[in-house]
């Protein structure tokens, strides 16, 4: 609709409303802006500037090298992987065969199952940590890379919700041809369904790796070897133990972590609203 068209009480709300999403992405931009501001900046003349002064030089590297050689991020960058790969195999296996249950098999407690799941989202897990902790030292997986990935692919609601719409999505004649042709469950789920559900499986590994990549409290927690055992996160927060207050070399160290996830984000928003938008449609 052309805005000549528009009543002047129409004209007044849609300006109203271009300046509330201007204000919110100034206010969602600007601590990323200062911190891409620190990262260009020296010792002295970030001490001497305020957070929001445009560095003198673009061309001001220094802060990135230190921040990834004394903050090891390559090694920070290499358990980071590794615990993103199992991670997120580990998530798209269970997730799958749990919505493959859910939607195509009928048994006693299918739906209090489902309700379960649901009420074991909403307890926080932070005031689970006391006894996961005391678990995970009887079994000898407090800092070790298997242990944080045995916790981090632990059952994601989201992810088997999503699973569970998009074979729901799936015609039940699919499964039918399959069985007159002496297939078994296990054709049926690995060389059949599950190549249908692509933009599902790219939705939940783009966000639980994003949630995985990012996080830091159970990293901080589980991963007490820094030198052996940094991640990306963690390594950030030595930071402030080695360097006290330089920021700058914090900013820039961020602003690295920032690059990798930004290109994946880039690249992939596509399936990500896709993926989330078919998997909230419900038949």
């Amino acid at each position: 609709m052309i805005i000549e068209n528009k009543t002047p009480q129409e004209k007044i709300w849609m300006c109203f409303r271009y300046f509330l999403l201007t204000f919110g992405a100034f206010v969602a931009l600007l601590p990323l802006v200062t911190v891409l501001f620190a990262s260009f900046k020296g010792n002295q003349e970030y001490a001497m500037t305020s957070a929001l002064a445009i560095p003198k030089s673009w061309s001001y590297f220094g802060n990135f090298a230190v921040a990834f050689t004394k903050g090891k991020m390559a090694l920070a960058f290499r358990n980071t992987l590794i615990i993103l790969f199992f991670t997120l195999l580990g998530s798209v296996l269970s997730g799958t065969m749990i919505g493959y249950v859910l939607s195509r098999f009928t048994f006693k407690g299918k739906n209090f199952l489902k309700y379960l799941f649901l009420v074991a989202n909403l307890i926080p897990g932070v005031t689970m940590q006391i006894s996961c902790y005391k678990i995970m030292t009887v079994l000898h997986l407090v800092n070790s890379l298997p242990g944080i990935i045995i916790l981090y692919t632990g059952t994601d609601i989201i992810a088997i919700y999503i699973f569970l719409q998009y074979f729901n999505s799936l015609p039940m004649s699919l499964d039918e041809a399959a069985f007159l042709d002496g297939a078994n469950y296990f054709t049926i789920f690995f060389r059949i369904l599950l190549p249908l559900v692509k933009p599902a499986i790219t939705t939940v590994c783009i966000l639980k790796g994003v949630s995985t990549y990012k996080e830091f409290y159970m990293a901080n927690l589980y991963l007490q070897t820094r030198s052996k055992y940094v991640t990306i996160s963690t390594c950030l927060y030595a930071f402030i133990d080695e360097y006290g207050n330089q920021y700058n070399y914090i900013c820039a160290g961020i602003i690295i972590t920032l690059i990798p996830i930004l290109v994946l984000f880039l690249f992939s928003q596509r399936y990500i609203y896709n993926g989330i938008t078919q998997g909230a449609i419900k038949e």
